[in-house]
């Protein structure tokens, strides 16, 4: 069975965000675990010091844009105690880990060609749902909206 491995090289062909995204679409389902009960072992791989060394270069080759868009720049910030952290950017894998990935240490953990930018909204998209999650619902503009009293 020939398995066909996205990488970020072919993904960068594609011009639009929406390109993009349908490309890397994985059409899952809400409750699917990839590692199960071994599900703590690829959260310790995302907290060493390895990783997020890792993490930080593909911050900085993608400019911080959700799927390398230079026009989708990822404004999703972290709220703590209140206060705006940073924009939350995850790094996602183009071809799913399987738990086999993080106990032999893999290539594909910290391959550059497997990894890409995005926002938490597209990075659900990508696994659970299609593009209708990444339009933001917009609502008409009205004289006197924007004084929460008025109606």
């Amino acid at each position: 069975m020939m398995i066909n491995r996205k990488t970020y090289s072919e993904l960068c062909q594609h011009a639009t965000f929406e390109d993009r995204f349908h490309y890397l679409q994985l059409h899952g389902t809400v409750g699917y675990d990839t590692f199960g009960f071994d599900r703590y072992l690829n959260q310790d791989f995302y907290q060493s010091r390895e990783w997020r060394q890792f993490r930080d270069r593909i911050i900085v080759r993608d400019a911080g844009c959700d799927l390398a868009c230079k026009d989708h720049e990822i404004t999703d910030w972290v709220i703590r105690n209140g206060k705006p952290i940073r924009p939350r950017i995850i790094i996602h894998h183009l071809n799913p880990l399987t738990k086999e990935d993080v106990l032999q240490h893999s290539d594909a953990l910290l391959d550059p060609e497997n990894v890409i930018c995005v926002s938490d909204r597209t990075h659900k998209a990508i696994h659970y749902g299609d593009d209708a999650i990444l339009k933001p619902a917009f609502a008409e503009r009205r004289p006197g909206d924007t004084c929460p009293w008025r109606k």
